[in-house]
């Protein structure tokens, strides 16, 4: 177990020459790393119901040489985040309804916050 001051102590600024160990695959959040199996048990829910995310573009995981999914840790956030909406009652359409929404709103945020960085009023 991990006390606070463990925490502090891994989260503090570098000592003088200290050596940066190399960082590894799974600490970059967009790298395509993790397999379906993997993902699976992490989540704890079925490959199948993987498979079936992908196919409702929910979650869009990378492919591997051999065409095999590959899961990054952003999409884990997302099949996290689909399993809630799903637990709260969505089906895997009305997700895919608040995915596009939650998108569309995302766009009109960056719009108004281009609009005001060029001068524009933006409804304010």
């Amino acid at each position: 177990m991990v006390t606070g001051r463990e925490r502090r102590r891994r989260t503090a600024a570098p000592l003088p020459g200290a050596v940066d160990l190399p960082s590894t695959p799974y600490d970059e959040y967009e790298r395509p790393f993790f397999t379906v199996s993997q993902v699976a048990e992490m989540l704890d829910v079925q490959q199948a119901f993987l498979r079936r995310l992908d196919n409702h573009d929910l979650v869009s995981p990378a492919r591997s040489e051999g065409f095999q999914r590959r899961y990054s840790r952003s999409d884990i956030d997302r099949v996290s985040e689909v399993c809630g909406l799903i637990d709260e009652g969505l089906t895997l359409a009305g997700i895919r309804r608040v995915f596009g929404l939650q998108a569309e709103v995302n766009a009109l945020k960056a719009e108004i916050a281009a609009l005001r960085g060029r001068g524009g009023n933006g409804g304010s």
